[in-house]
């Protein structure tokens, strides 16, 4: 009976980790690409009401971002109790590769990144300021954006791998 659960919470995990990894994913191949080609003031402003609306607590997104780490502890948890040799090692592998690997630089870089511009005075500055602050933000959170989006189409792999061994 656990093992059903197991099976469910690495299904609901494959779908949450899929619904995060598009997101990222977009960011990486369209939206930030997109923005790129706006002045430093566009840029600035039309990120901030992107991140805005995450930041706002929309509840599609807190559903999926958060319920994608609950979902990965789960299987991690029930795996951990059900499993054993090569497929427990996947799966450990592929949990430790989304919590330290998407969760964290997440956490780490990209919100403090975001929160920087949220606290920023973008109407205030000049086009000095505006240039020096673009770049201080947008290279480290295209370059960790893209590392979680590597990271987490990774988990979604070996979880898919998992699944196919079951």
């Amino acid at each position: 009976m656990i093992l059903e659960y197991f099976y469910v919470s690495l299904i609901l995990s494959i779908l949450l980790c899929g619904l995060v990894a598009g997101l990222v994913f977009g960011f990486a191949v369209v939206v930030m690409p997109g923005i790129s080609k706006l002045s430093d003031r566009d840029f600035l402003i039309t990120f901030k009401n992107i991140d805005g609306i995450i930041q706002d607590n929309q509840p599609a997104f807190i559903l999926v971002w958060v319920g994608s780490i609950a979902a990965v502890i789960l299987t991690f948890i029930l795996g951990t109790l059900n499993l054993n040799g090569s497929v427990l090692y996947l799966l450990w592998l592929g949990s430790f590769i989304y919590i330290f690997g998407v969760q964290l630089p997440t956490i780490r870089f990209n919100i403090p990144l975001n929160n920087d511009i949220q606290n920023l005075d973008i109407v205030k500055l000049d086009e000095a300021e505006l240039a020096i602050f673009r770049t201080n933000f947008e290279t480290p959170w295209n370059f960790w954006n893209r590392f979680r989006t590597l990271n987490v189409i990774g988990v979604i792999i070996v979880f898919l791998f998992i699944l196919y061994l079951g």
